[in-house]
C-alpha cells in the first residue's frame, strides 16, 4: 500500500511563456472521480504511456498526496466516471537555481492558460523561494486555480 506523502508546492500563472521546443514534455490528461466540498480529491491520470490514481488532501501549499500506478485498462475502466471532471495539459519541465518548474500549458476551453508549478523539500525553503521574472500573479492559495476546479470548467 502506498504510504501518504507531503506534497509542498506553489503555483504562478505565466506573464510570459519562455521558448518551449527544447524543454522535455509530456502529454497529460487527468479526470476526477470524486472532489469533495472540504478540497479532498480523487484523480486518474495518463501521464505519456504511464497510469495513475491519486488521492489528494484538502490543503492549498501543503497537502498529502497517495499516487498508486495503475494498469491502462484500469484506467479505461474509470474514465467514464470523470465525465464534465477532465482536463488536458502538456507539462514543460524546466530547471532554474536548482529549482524544477513545471510549466503546464493547458488545451480545451483552457487553451489560454499557462501555469507554473515549483514543488518544495519543506514551507520554509517554498518561503524562501523568489520566482523568476516570467511568473506573474501567484495563485497557490486561490481555489479556482486547483486543477479539480480547472476540470469542472473545461467542459
Amino acid at each position: 500500500m502506498a504510504k501518504p506523502v507531503q506534497e509542498i508546492e506553489r503555483k504562478w500563472l505565466v506573464r510570459a511563456v519562455p521558448r518551449l521546443r527544447e524543454f522535455k514534455r509530456e502529454q497529460i490528461i487527468q479526470g476526477y472521480l470524486a472532489i469533495s466540498s472540504d478540497g479532498t480529491e480523487v484523480r486518474i491520470r495518463r501521464k505519456g504511456d504511464n497510469y495513475f490514481e491519486t488521492v489528494k488532501s484538502r490543503g492549498t501549499l501543503a497537502r498529502n498526496e497517495i499516487e498508486v500506478k495503475i494498469s491502462r485498462h484500469q484506467f479505461r475502466q474509470l474514465w467514464p466516471a470523470t465525465r464534465g471532471k477532465r482536463l488536458k495539459k502538456t507539462r514543460y519541465v524546466l530547471k532554474w537555481k536548482g529549482h524544477r518548474i513545471e510549466l503546464d500549458v493547458y488545451q480545451g476551453s483552457l487553451a489560454k492558460l499557462v501555469i507554473a508549478e515549483v514543488e518544495f523539500e519543506s514551507i520554509q525553503e517554498s518561503a524562501r523561494f523568489s520566482p523568476p521574472a516570467w511568473f506573474a500573479k501567484e495563485v497557490t492559495h486561490v481555489k479556482r486555480y486547483k486543477n479539480s476546479s480547472l476540470a469542472t470548467m473545461n467542459k
